[in-house]
């Protein structure tokens, strides 16, 4: 079943369907990362591409929850972050395409909401 977008933001970001798949910048038009579709609830991530852009996207769900802030860490399955309760996996950020990037995303099945940074 398909969810129901409540906000949707992007700013210099293209995604390649309607609230997930692969993510690029759209100065350079190169790959920044893959948003999966089913497993998360909220999105935030900014970032700064290495040809210089700086894009953003947010995006949440009609049936969304405020996620309760987790002290764990994000767990690196392949090349995926997902839950560390679960291990559904959330998203693939590039990071050799991205010079720098601040994540928060929230797991729909458990509703923590991991926050990342890499400068």
């Amino acid at each position: 079943m398909a969810r129901v977008l409540k906000s949707k933001e992007l700013v210099n970001t293209r995604l390649a369907t309607n609230y997930g798949g692969w993510m690029y910048c759209e100065k350079c038009n190169k790959n920044i990362g893959y948003l999966c579709y089913v497993t998360y609830d909220n999105l935030k991530l900014n970032y700064e591409c290495n040809c210089g852009n700086n894009g953003s996207a947010f995006i949440n769900f009609e049936d969304s929850e405020e996620g309760k802030i987790s002290t764990d860490e994000l767990v690196t399955i392949k090349n995926r972050l997902c839950c560390s309760s679960d291990e559904s996996p959330l998203i693939t950020i590039l990071d050799k395409n991205l010079k720098k990037y601040k994540l928060e995303i929230t797991c729909k099945a458990c509703n923590k909401t991991y926050k990342k940074e890499v400068k």
